[in-house]
């Protein structure tokens, strides 16, 4: 097996949940279980020297093949002698550049893993020279040589390729913290995070990266998380803000009191996810692999006995010998085994330059095939935060007195209600006017200020009170508001729509998806407001957990079809919605950041709270796909073309170079768009 394929494959604990796609732990090979090739040519240094051997043995290879047409061989060595010294001659760029793969392939015999790449070129190459010791055929010393040469060529050019693809994921996912300043006794110590405790203070400087996931105790700065989200934009964030590792501190310094221990932090739960990503390996993705295991052995049986039973029936052993040596130099499966990983790994890397982490080519490849997208509303459509969204005051009152009234009324309270109304207000509340105040469980408040009696909550506070209203069909949360026994109107409060929320429909009915699903506990009428406004297909509203569960499970298997539908999506915000998530074909974590609870529950990981990304997704998921069978096709169809061609003796050493590595090569650069992505 390549370098390339090895690369591809890292075998780290499957934390994953199942959801009945195929998680098969299989090892990729090309005919082995293992192929014993050195992954330490992903270091620069070796790498380097690979590379320089390899230039070094093409430029000797040509300055032969120049000398042997020019007849300078001939002039040198004689017309007698020529022959040998070609052989000798060829030999040694053959042996500079592939020394390796020879040592490779006897270890691997002697291991029992014979059948594998490094196994076909040995055979194949040291074939072509071989036929030296048949007088009557033609020499293929130069074509042996240039098989190795060029088989070694597209193996760098694979590093090359994998070690760009594994930098895409790299590079978005540099955001390993090296070091925490922690305050002990007073004073600042730079430890190692993994050495700080829950509880324990850390000061970021500007430049620093944000070690761990905490709670801002003093400062203020501007923070850089475009390393989790994908975006550039930046957060402002002071005291008592949330903070979590991986972010950069660009102005103030900040004193953060932590909250989780670095093993959990949002930094150690990315990179533990990306790690595990390479185990979790698409039905195509395993399929490549159980097709190269068994296609390999049958191509080697073919080529034997294409090379011995028709010479024994018809004679001309050097013919057929070459015909089964070019034959297997054909089956090389690199192609597909390299390309088909390489282009999973890409759309990941790819997506992940988004801000979208996917935990597997497995999701990746479910994404690419769903029709139905479900969101769960709040948190995921709408903002999960209350804010005033209508005042409507009764006559003689304006919206400025009503709101003012209404905010010294819920002044003393801490409700999400009470808050949004005060920030509505946006001015300090004069507690000293506010002589009196009662809670009134379930119904809202009462207060005395100014000498006025206030009362602030729902209709049955009203009804309560004798006090009579003016009932308006309104969207939202409503707090009725009344002074000295007068109605003086409304607040109404809502959970505002994401700004990009609407765009985000449109977006996925533009790639393709043929409905898109809203499921709320929220009132109906609230919930079909917003579906309308959003263009959502169908609306569930007032529902219990387990209520979407059901209605997922419908959407997976509608009753009475037999028909074989798409795939669906939930999206949720992974804290209240992980049944659901684990219970849809995929999952999707919406504005995870920090969320332990997404991490786990969901297969797709959007790492800020934008549904545009949705789409994004799903357009990278597509595109990968169409590039794994484009590989695909290609590469099977051009390597059976020559097969055949080599069968039959019209193929040469010098196709059957370009039905293998060239193949390859073309294949990877397919492969490598799958890394490009755009905003």
């Amino acid at each position: 097996m390549c370098d390339a394929c090895n690369t591809l494959e890292k075998h780290h604990h499957d934390h994953d949940h199942d959801h009945g796609h195929d998680h098969a732990h299989e090892e990729p090979s090309c005919g082995c279980s293992s192929c014993g090739h050195d992954h330490g040519k992903e270091d620069p240094k070796k790498m380097a020297r690979w590379r320089n051997r390899i230039v070094f043995a093409i430029i000797l290879f040509f300055a032969i093949l120049v000398a042997e047409n020019t007849g300078l061989l001939t002039s040198i060595f004689g017309q007698a002698n020529e022959l040998y010294a070609e052989f000798i001659l060829f030999l040694i760029p053959y042996v500079i550049a592939g020394y390796d793969v020879l040592i490779k392939a006897a270890k691997n015999i002697v291991r029992g893993h014979g059948l594998d790449e490094n196994f076909l070129m040995t055979v194949a190459t040291l074939g072509a020279f071989a036929l030296i010791l048949f007088p009557d055929s033609e020499p293929h010393m130069a074509e042996g040589a240039a098989v190795m040469l060029f088989y070694q060529v597209g193996e760098l050019f694979q590093s090359y390729a994998v070690g760009k693809s594994r930098k895409s994921i790299s590079d978005m996912m540099d955001i390993v913290p090296e070091f925490a300043n922690v305050v002990r006794a007073g004073k600042l110590e730079r430890v190692d995070p993994s050495q700080v405790a829950v509880g324990d203070e850390i000061v970021v400087k500007p430049g620093e990266r944000v070690p761990l996931d905490g709670i801002i105790v003093s400062g203020t700065s501007e923070l850089d998380t475009s390393a989790l989200t994908g975006e550039s934009a930046l957060r402002t964030a002071t005291e008592g803000d949330e903070v979590i590792s991986g972010c950069v501190n660009l102005s103030g310094t900040l004193t953060v009191r932590v909250e989780k221990p670095y093993a959990d932090s949002t930094v150690s739960r990315i990179l533990e996810l990306v790690e595990n990503a390479a185990d979790k390996k698409a039905r195509t993705e395993s399929f490549i692999t159980r097709f190269a295991r068994y296609y390999t052995p049958i191509v080697v049986g073919l080529a034997v006995l294409i090379a011995i039973i028709p010479p024994l029936l018809v004679g001309g052993w050097s013919d057929w010998i070459l015909r089964g040596l070019t034959f297997l130099v054909v089956s090389c499966p690199c192609a597909l085994v390299i390309s088909v990983p390489l282009s999973f790994f890409g759309g990941i890397g790819g997506a992940s330059k988004l801000g979208i982490l996917i935990k597997g080519s497995n999701y990746l490849e479910a994404l690419s095939q769903v029709d139905a997208v479900v969101f769960d509303k709040t948190g995921t459509l709408t903002s999960g935060t209350f804010a005033v969204t209508d005042i409507v005051p009764v006559m003689g009152m304006s919206e400025e007195q009503l709101l003012e009234y209404a905010a010294h009324a819920e002044a003393l309270s801490n409700h999400p209600i009470a808050l949004s109304i005060q920030k509505e207000y946006g001015r300090d509340i004069q507690m000293e006017r506010i002589t009196d105040s009662e809670e009134l469980s379930g119904h809202g408040v009462k207060v005395v200020a100014d000498g006025r009696i206030i009362l602030a909550g729902n209709e049955k506070l009203m009804y309560l009170n004798d006090i009579q209203m003016d009932t308006k069909e309104l969207i939202g949360t409503q707090v009725h508001v009344a002074v000295d026994g007068e109605y003086a109107g409304v607040v109404v409060i809502g959970d505002t729509v994401k700004a990009d929320s609407a765009e985000a429909i449109r977006d996925l009915h533009a790639e393709g998806v043929s409905r898109t699903i809203m499921l709320t506990g929220d009132r109906t009428a609230v919930a079909e407001a917003v579906a309308r406004d959003l263009g959502v297909d169908e609306v569930h509203a007032e529902l219990l957990p387990q209520d979407k569960v059901s209605i997922i499970e419908s959407l997976l298997a509608p009753e009475g079809s037999k028909d074989k539908h798409g795939k669906v999506a939930f999206v949720g915000d992974g804290i209240n919605d992980a049944p659901v998530l684990m219970r849809a074909d995929v999952g999707i974590a919406m504005g995870a950041m920090g969320s332990d609870a997404a991490i786990e529950a969901a297969d797709i990981v959007l790492m800020d709270d934008r549904p545009t990304q949705i789409a994004r997704a799903l357009k990278v998921a597509r595109k990968t796909m169409r590039i794994v069978w484009q590989n695909i096709v290609f590469a099977l169809g051009i390597k059976f073309a020559v097969l055949i061609l080599a069968a039959f003796g019209i193929a040469n050493m010098w196709m059957a170079v370009f039905a293998d590595v060239g193949v390859a090569v073309l294949a990877i650069l397919n492969a490598m768009r799958a890394m490009r992505t755009s905003r």
